[in-house]
């Protein structure tokens, strides 16, 4: 992915801690190309049942519905299975997060050990040995996939009203970054393209602080409607005004808009994150206050 240069002398040059602006910098779950790295496996499911359709005709009717309805089963399995796996990531690229309303992978892994039983064909298997295989399969599926997240993790004391709030409103922010790079990629500009990725890694991390915050979503919201549906409005006139002009002066225009947004989002990150630090410092003195009040003297630590 193509990088920014910049240097200490630069109007963005760097500064202490880690550059949300850079990907590298950001876990590889934030990042907007971030995918759960299982994610492809489930195709091999779908491709390893071919043979089923190969051989569903010339066999007769009932031969040719159980292996279609084996197929389709399979096949349903694997979409299932994939899904669970996106559920999964993105309940693990959070530190507070209710578990998935719906136990995908466990569904998918039941739905293709049905279809594994309905395929099996050989006459002396019988019903027993069909079940068995379904058996087998359903297990080495939630083996090879794993279970799903069954309990919420990070939630003891949070609002839920105010956790859904804040979730509305990120899903919100996250379909405007998403108009975004679907308006902007028809461009063919990689330049400009990296660049809306790099504002979409910014963003998340507003979106990533105030769910572990969700007291900060008064202060963040207008980021992540208001300023984001500019943006995206922003990105579909100049993919509009590009293919039909070629227009670098537009061009640059709208390179110094995704700068300027870019630090607008960081300087808020860091704002509300400095806000909780300066928050635990006067949780800590107002505990020392008390125990000094009672008698109590901290004990410091010597190095």
């Amino acid at each position: 992915m193509a990088q920014r240069y910049g240097g200490k002398y630069s109007p963005q040059g760097p500064t202490s801690g880690p550059d949300l602006r850079d990907p590298r910098s950001v876990p590889p779950h934030r990042r907007p190309d971030a995918r759960h790295p299982e994610e492809g496996r489930p195709f091999w499911i779908v491709a390893a049942a071919l043979p089923f359709l190969l051989g569903a005709f010339g066999e007769g009717p009932f031969a040719l519905a159980r292996a279609l309805g084996a197929f389709a089963l399979i096949a349903g399995a694997a979409w299932t299975i994939r899904e669970g796996l996106r559920a999964e990531f993105a309940y693990v690229a959070r530190s507070s997060a209710k578990r998935p309303a719906f136990p995908r992978k466990i569904l998918g892994s039941v739905a293709y050990g049905l279809g594994l039983a309905l395929g099996a064909q050989a006459p002396e298997l019988g019903v027993i040995g069909a079940a068995g295989i379904g058996a087998i399969g359903t297990v080495v599926s939630l083996v090879a996939f794993g279970l799903d997240p069954l309990k919420d993790k990070g939630m003891d004391g949070v609002d839920e009203f105010q956790q859904e709030r804040v979730a509305r409103v990120v899903k919100e922010g996250e379909a405007y970054l998403t108009e975004m790079r679907r308006a902007i990629t028809p461009s063919g500009e990689r330049v400009l393209i990296t660049r809306v990725e790099q504002f979409a890694t910014t963003a998340r991390d507003l979106f990533r602080a105030v769910e572990e915050d969700p007291g900060d979503l008064a202060q963040a919201r207008r980021y992540m409607t208001v300023y984001l549906e500019g943006a995206r409005d922003a990105t579909i006139k100049f993919a509009d005004l590009w293919r039909n002009t070629r227009d670098h002066k537009a061009r640059d225009d709208y390179a110094a808009l995704l700068d300027d947004l870019e630090a607008n989002f960081t300087a808020r990150t860091r704002k509300m994150l400095e806000d909780g630090r300066e928050g635990l410092e006067i949780e800590i003195d107002v505990l020392r206050d008390r125990l000094a009040r009672e008698g109590v003297v901290p004990t410091t630590r010597e190095n």
